[in-house]
């Protein structure tokens, strides 16, 4: 049985990774060219120090290590994994290399989490990589060994951010917003040097650059991310995972509308593969058991006494 609240939060928490799949249109349409690891530090970094200066709360006690631990796993190392795989793989390879991440997610929840493994899991990962698969893989696509290597490091590190936020929940009195600026924060700064190593800054920026940063910052990060960390803390750890799938998903919806990219009828079928995943991998309520009825009241009976 469908739980009304626990459907608007999975629909609330799919629209993060919706965002996240806008990503390709606006740094092809927007940003400088060959610069994405400055997109992923600008997503991060600004919104994190941001939310930082509003909330005016840093970590106490054990949650300085995990802060740090979450900010690497869910932002900092995951983007540079994912863009060094976008690098060396055709993105529709990236995306499927980096579908294993509910498997993950499934292993990590059951050794963490205290989770069992039961076969519509299994089947809802497996019907979600094929799906992920129709929708952007080509016949054309190339194996890199190097961008297989650092998919799977991907979606390793992000499926391990899902479950560890998961495990260690919020600490008493933090908001979400504070609770995601910590986590930006620390993967742009762990994703600045490297930024500036790798790439250096852009010799000019434009007014589009400027509109599709703050894009990225904004909604990208700060409301994206909000929104993606308040799941975990609502849904089961494997079910927000599969929400993830909405990322390649609006990605090729997008391509469709704003770039004139034909969809293929395998497309059609894949996306329909991977909604089918996603709400299967979802939360149901426990079926209430009727209620016994009430026991059935006997009619007293008045004994009448007949005077003697």
């Amino acid at each position: 049985m469908r739980n009304p609240g626990l459907a608007s939060d999975s629909a609330l928490t799919a629209l993060a990774p919706a965002i996240w799949g806008s990503t390709y249109l606006v740094t092809t349409e927007l940003l400088p060219p060959d610069r994405p690891l400055l997109a992923a530090t600008i997503r991060a970094l600004p919104a994190g120090l941001l939310l930082l200066a509003v909330g005016r709360v840093l970590p106490r006690g054990v949650w300085w290590w995990r802060a740090l631990v979450l900010g690497v796993l869910n932002i900092g190392a995951f983007f540079y994994f994912l863009f060094v795989a976008a690098y060396h793989l055709p993105g529709g390879v990236a995306a499927l290399v980096m579908s294993v991440q509910p498997v993950v997610v499934l292993l990590l929840a059951a050794l963490l989490l205290k989770t069992g493994i039961k076969a519509a899991q299994l089947g809802a990962c497996g019907l979600g990589a094929a799906g992920v698969g129709l929708l952007v893989l080509r016949p054309d696509a190339a194996l890199d060994t190097v961008g297989v290597l650092a998919g799977l490091a991907g979606a390793v590190s992000m499926a391990a951010g899902i479950v560890l936020t998961k495990r260690w929940g919020r600490p008493e009195g933090v908001g979400v917003l504070t609770f995601t600026g910590w986590q930006l924060a620390v993967g742009g700064l762990v994703l600045a040097p490297v930024t500036l190593l790798a790439e250096g800054l852009p010799s000019t920026v434009t007014g589009a650059n400027i509109t599709g940063f703050l894009y990225l910052s904004v909604i990208g990060a700060i409301f994206a991310y909000a929104i993606w960390f308040r799941g975990i803390g609502r849904l089961p750890a494997l079910a927000v995972s599969f929400l993830a799938f909405a990322s390649p998903l609006a990605a090729t919806v997008l391509g469709y509308v704003f770039l004139g990219e034909a969809l293929s009828p395998l497309q059609v079928t894949g996306a329909l593969a991977v909604v089918a995943a996603v709400v299967l991998a979802q939360p149901r309520a426990p079926r209430r058991t009727a209620a016994p009825p009430p026991p059935t009241l006997q009619p007293t009976q008045k004994t009448i006494t007949h005077a003697s």
